[in-house]
């Protein structure tokens, strides 16, 4: 089945024992919107990314496994240079009715960490943009060598190298030099 959509809804009795899948073609460009907001902007995201999810049921619980694919753009964490890199990611999330103490505000310790439905439809693409999220590196690199910035004068020391003068020993630590350590 082929869909291209914002909101990507399941109805929960059409969901069988039986695998189906399902290829999306997900809109997460408003995710840009999301990191816009902080001062931190790490990552740029396209307005699709493919997703292939195979879903069924178990009882009353939902099992969706899938998998990410896009190409997102990331700004380095040391040298602060805009790349792109693929995203790809297999991902499972599994979706259990929702219990009363959950519509009471209340969440015995068994529940925390469950993901709940009540609904008779569910929109999958929250939890889709939140397997995106969770992909994502926690610090981007550019590359696992970048030699990042010159603390002193700044310049990108992957293209070039800086004039500052470097100081070996660093002043905070020159109280450890003058311990004596027992061999």
């Amino acid at each position: 089945m082929r869909l291209t959509e914002l909101v990507v809804k399941l109805s929960v009795d059409t969901i069988a024992e039986a695998p189906k899948e399902l290829t999306i073609a997900e809109e997460i460009g408003e995710l840009n919107l999301l990191y816009d907001q902080g001062q931190v902007k790490e990552f740029r995201f396209p307005p699709v990314l493919e997703v292939s999810l195979i879903y069924y049921r178990s009882g009353r619980e939902l099992f969706f496994h899938g998998r990410l694919e896009g190409l997102i753009e990331g700004r380095c964490g040391r040298c602060l240079k805009s790349y792109s890199f693929p995203l790809k990611k297999d991902f499972d999330f599994v979706l259990t009715p929702e219990p009363i103490s959950a519509r009471k505000g209340e969440l015995s310790r068994d529940e925390m960490g469950l993901s709940f439905y009540a609904a008779e439809e569910i929109n999958v693409s929250p939890f889709i943009r939140e397997q995106v999220l969770l992909a994502l590196p926690t610090r981007p690199l550019c590359a696992e060598g970048c030699r990042g910035l010159c603390t002193g004068c700044g310049v990108n020391l992957n293209e070039e190298s800086c004039l500052c003068q470097t100081s070996e020993d660093d002043p905070r630590m020159a109280f450890f030099r003058t311990l004596k350590l027992d061999q």
